[in-house]
């Protein structure tokens, strides 16, 4: 290998090794949502932000918690004005939707037939974060939350299922439940560097010569 393709070989190297590191360094597509706090805390469900929609749905009787015990999405971030339709699936048993804390009462009746719904249109009346559940099922972690408007405390989140590639290393590995700290992902990429380096600076001490092959002295 001539120096020159080497040379050029190594600079890709390091700069896939830089790149990977920038990668990892930040997390993929940083989102804005409403911190929903400890209400959502190991609840299934996910969350969801529905702002820009006059109606969204709910499902109720979701898979989830052990069981098609989940409000899906369990959290939702829309604008005042928007209808909100909880809808049965018919699985889980009896469901309902009640208040827990927050500015909108909801209250519907406990039911297990599918295609059951119930409405409740949100206001300005409603800004902030009205958290629910479904009492018959509350201690089982079926639980919901409803954020309303844009003055509610907020938190960033990555990742998830609507990332877009590339992912961080840091977020694939959360995915896949392996743990992983970003120090560790900077050692890694600086290792991967220096061991680059090293090679680079190998051959061209010891390794072929550019006028190898061409005859003479």
């Amino acid at each position: 290998m001539k120096r020159r393709d080497l040379l050029r070989t190594a600079a890709g190297a390091g700069a896939a090794a830089g790149a990977a590191t920038a990668t990892a360094g930040t997390a993929a597509a940083q989102t804005t949502m409403p911190d929903f706090g400890s209400h959502l805390s190991n609840v299934d469900g996910g969350t969801e932000d529905l702002r820009g929609n006059s109606e969204v749905t709910v499902e109720v009787g979701a898979s989830g918690n052990g069981g098609n015990l989940a409000f899906s999405p369990a959290g939702i971030w829309i604008d005042p004005g928007t209808t909100v339709i909880w809808e049965w699936t018919g699985e889980g048993g009896g469901h309902n939707v009640e208040t827990v804390d927050g500015p909108a009462s909801l209250g519907s009746e406990t039911v297990s037939e599918s295609g059951f719904t119930y409405e409740f249109e949100f206001t300005e009346d409603h800004a902030g974060i009205t958290n629910y559940q479904c009492g018959p099922h509350a201690s089982l972690g079926m639980k919901g939350a409803v954020a309303v408007g844009g003055d509610v405390p907020t938190v960033e989140v990555g990742g998830g299922g609507g990332a877009a590639w590339p992912v961080s290393l840091e977020d694939f590995a959360h995915d896949v439940g392996v743990p992983i700290q970003k120090h560790y992902v900077g050692i890694a990429s600086f290792l991967g560097i220096a061991v680059s380096l090293v090679f680079t600076f190998y051959v061209l001490k010891y390794g072929e010569s550019p006028n190898t092959g061409r005859g003479g002295a």
